[in-house]
């Protein structure tokens, strides 16, 4: 799988000046209204798959908790709205990357997009309209773009921002949610709900189409840069501009951000984009972020992402070995 991602980097690479601009997109049907920009179009290209190629998921289907039958460490977003709870394996969201779901009568739009493992849940209506969202095959970033069935306008999935048509600079609102493990869920909404494929032939769910991404050198399409001292594919944890190293969250296990924002960890739960078999990835532990006892909406993220989007954002790393701080965006936690 390394070895066809490497290559398919090169042909989309080769490919993406071409496709980069309005000519070729109305060529391929879409409606967009190309004069409304937030982006220089340059930076978008083709990730491979059409539109709606990696299709979503606009009927899901749930069983209740105790039926399903996941591994204990499997990864999960988790989404409780009112009393309704409800969990999207990655097992399957790694296979369509967007469910338009309502939950807790809130129409929402949970998605994932595995090149950045960027797990963010979205509300779905905008101006009293309710969306349909689904996948561009363009990327920006090494980021998912999205579009909306109404204007076919194009999101950025990693800020929830149209960036190209009627929509652009509309930002749609995040809500809370977790990247948990199945136990973990399961013991906090026994009574609650599971996603489950409508079709479990369609797709090898449960397996792992990006194995040994984890480990990549450098992240598949990424064109931009990073400043010294930040390693593209370590993973934090991001609240709103700042960002906290994994690595550091996972010594300490307990992290102030100070105004009522606490940051925890614990172990158990698999990386989606590690083993063959999602199950089986390795043990990346389970982030909690909450200010006053409440969930607040963070996202558990490679760096090169949250460089690449918030270039002014904060990192904070560990310095107590002591040496010269380091420079910006990097900052020391006390």
């Amino acid at each position: 799988m390394r070895v066809l991602l490497v290559v398919f980097c090169l042909i989309a690479s080769a490919v993406g000046s071409v496709q980069a601009n309005p000519s070729f997109w109305r060529s391929e049907g879409w409606k967009t209204d190309f004069t409304k920009k937030a982006v220089e179009l340059k930076e978008i290209m083709s990730g491979g798959p059409p539109r709606d190629g990696i299709p979503p998921i606009d009927d899901p289907e749930f069983v209740p908790t105790s039926k399903a039958e996941l591994g204990d460490m499997e990864p999960v977003i988790s989404v409780k709205i009112g009393g309704d709870a409800r969990a999207y394996p990655l097992s399957v969201l790694i296979w369509h990357e967007i469910v338009n779901d309502v939950v807790g009568g809130v129409p929402i739009a949970v998605t994932y997009c595995p090149l950045c493992d960027a797990a963010i849940v979205f509300k779905r209506e905008v101006d009293g309209a309710v969306l349909r969202f689904g996948t561009t095959g363009k990327l920006r970033n090494s980021d998912l773009v999205m579009w909306d069935d109404r204007t076919e306008s194009w999101w950025q999935q990693f800020l929830g921002m149209g960036i190209v048509g009627e929509y652009t600079g509309t930002m749609l609102e995040m809500l809370p949610g977790r990247v948990e493990s199945w136990a973990r869920y399961r013991e906090r909404f026994p009574n609650g709900k599971v996603l489950v494929p409508s079709n479990p032939a369609l797709r090898p769910y449960g397996a792992n189409p990006y194995a040994g991404y984890d480990e990549s050198p450098w992240p598949f399409l990424y064109r931009g840069s990073l400043p010294e001292g930040v390693f593209a594919m370590d993973r934090v944890v991001k609240v709103g501009d700042r960002a906290w190293g994994l690595g550091l969250l996972q010594k300490r296990g307990r992290i102030d951000g100070g105004d009522g924002l606490v940051l925890e960890w614990t172990p158990g739960q698999a990386t989606a984009l590690g083993a063959r078999e999602i199950a089986d990835g390795a043990d990346i532990g389970n982030v909690v972020v909450q200010r006053n006892g409440e969930d607040v909406v963070y996202d558990v993220t490679f760096t090169f992402s949250f460089y690449a989007f918030l270039p002014k954002g904060t990192i904070y790393v560990d310095c107590d070995s002591g040496g010269a701080a380091p420079a910006a965006p990097l900052m020391c936690v006390p």
